[in-house]
């Protein structure tokens, strides 16, 4: 499961980034050539997270698509499947573009709480 690698990657940039504050969300954007599964990187992250600043945070992934170009009739398209053929004429001889992406889009914290050590007033 190359997801658990990706995941290891990415977590290690949420744990520098968060610097010892709590994590609650994580936006990632991951092209369609890495060949994730929702799920499967969803348990994965879930899993690295495990004993993080970011363990039960949620998980927002975004899979952009690669570009088809296709030779044989010029038509150029998005797909989220990176064993496409031309949806215009059903050819193989095409070329793929972008979609290879890996992005940490956002982070979100826990909100900190007033200091609940302050003296009353008095």
């Amino acid at each position: 499961m190359h997801e658990i690698g990706l995941c290891e990657g990415l977590l290690d940039l949420v744990g520098r980034q968060a610097e010892g504050r709590r994590v609650t969300g994580v936006k990632v954007r991951i092209g369609a050539r890495h060949a994730v599964l929702d799920e499967a990187f969803g348990q994965a992250f879930a899993i690295v997270a495990g004993g993080t600043a970011a363990e039960g945070a949620r998980l927002d992934l975004v899979v952009s698509p690669v570009t088809v170009l296709c030779r044989g009739c010029g038509r150029v398209s998005d797909s989220h499947d990176v064993l496409s053929e031309c949806p215009g004429c059903g050819g193989d001889d095409i070329e793929l573009r972008g979609g290879d992406e890996l992005v940490l889009e956002s982070i979100t914290f826990e909100e900190e709480s007033p200091c609940a050590s302050a003296s009353p007033a008095g």
